[in-house]
């Protein structure tokens, strides 16, 4: 790619940097630099300005499952509030936080940022409880997995183009998303940038469930502070925590939680790296993982997850929702498989292509919370 620039009468317009130029400039031995993408499935022109990661996360972001994170919750169903996180905000979260992590290590943001918001792109409504009752109704095809269900979005059911099915995305961010289907499989590691997502999706979760929870009243402020995680947060406050008001020692703990766990994210990579074996993507992806927390603050993330697993997951708010909802998809499920003229028509397709359960179960990963509780009326208004 060359740099650009033109001239517009008398007026000189400043040439464009390359993407390649920058790159050069910019980032790491061991970063993934555009000029060295393996690609697409199906090959397009490179773009004068755009590099491939750009543009990646441009198609990620004009996708319709891209905005129906919008309405689709994290943990909490919307009718518990409305300060709780949705797929969206958390998926925004994650890119904030891998972008900060990203830009210390040099590495390369654009795919950072395209991976950051794929990453929850296949989660169906009603968080886990959706996900989970989904699995069921796909099990005698192999289950459902938010993650797997990304990749089936991108490469097939999102319809944006007319010359390939699918966005079309990059080899590196389908591969990287590939990653979180089997984290534990053999072979090469993902690369640094995938890792740095990864790595962020935990400090968001960590962070902000916490936090929901306890705007919602499902934990009182000392309930949490009896974590290890969260009451060494708060013991590395340079404030007096007595001259601070429930409200305010709960953000300042937030905050503090963000920046010590990235902190330690950075300081444990940094060392990795300073030991001058990792000098390119490939050398990167043959090592353990760069990108993790240290054993210490592991031991704590773990203690608090368990933590949350039974105070919140399991709260019975938030078991009775749960109930209730996943009754209604299951419903639908059958429903559909049973009549498959339910579904609309941009769905039946599917029928004869993957079958009556794979279609139904496409239609109801790509709803809103609020659009699948509308469509169980319309669906059952239909059966009477």
């Amino acid at each position: 790619m060359t740099t650009i620039g033109r001239t517009t009468g008398s007026r000189v317009i400043a040439p464009l940097q390359s993407v390649e130029a920058r790159e050069a400039a910019l980032l790491a031995r061991y970063a993934m630099r555009s000029a060295d993408t393996a690609g697409r499935k199906y090959a397009e022109p490179a773009h004068p300005y755009r590099g491939p990661f750009q543009r990646d996360r441009d198609r990620i972001v004009h996708s319709s499952a891209y905005r129906r994170l919008s309405g689709k919750t994290q943990v909490f169903t919307g009718e518990m509030g409305d300060y709780h996180r949705t797929r969206l905000t958390h998926t925004l979260e994650v890119a904030s936080v891998a972008r900060t992590l990203g830009r210390a290590l040099a590495l390369n943001e654009d795919l950072i940022e395209a991976l950051a918001l794929v990453h929850d792109l296949g989660h169906p409504p009603f968080g886990h409880a959706g996900e989970d009752v989904l699995n069921e109704c796909l099990g005698a095809q192999g289950g459902f997995s938010h993650n797997r269900h990304a990749l089936r979005i991108v490469e097939v059911l999102e319809t944006r183009y007319h010359d390939f099915p699918g966005l079309n995305l990059s080899r590196e961010v389908l591969e990287g998303q590939a990653a979180r289907v089997d984290k534990s499989r053999a072979g090469l590691r993902p690369l640094l940038e995938a890792q740095v997502v990864e790595a962020a999706d935990s400090v968001a979760y960590d962070t902000h469930d916490a936090d929901d929870a306890l705007e919602l009243g499902l934990l009182s402020l000392g309930e949490v502070l009896s974590t290890s995680l969260w009451s060494q947060a708060a013991r590395r406050l340079r404030t007096e925590l007595t001259a601070l008001s429930p409200g305010e020692l709960r953000r300042a703990v937030l905050h503090e939680l963000i920046d010590w766990q990235v902190s330690d994210l950075l300081h444990q990579a940094a060392q990795r790296l300073a030991e001058g074996t990792i000098d390119s993507p490939q050398a990167a992806r043959e090592e353990e993982l760069v990108v993790a927390p240290s054993k210490e603050l592991a031991e704590q993330k773990a203690e608090l997850e368990s933590f949350l697993h039974e105070r919140v997951y399991r709260h019975p708010l938030v078991l009775g929702e749960r109930g209730r909802v996943q009754h209604r998809l299951r419903a639908m499920f059958e429903a559909f498989v049973g009549r498959p003229e339910l579904l609309p028509a941009g769905f039946r397709g599917g029928v004869e292509s993957a079958g009556p359960a794979v279609a139904a179960v496409d239609y109801l990963a790509s709803l809103t919370d609020p659009f699948a509780l509308r469509e169980y009326e319309r669906v059952f208004a239909s059966t009477h």
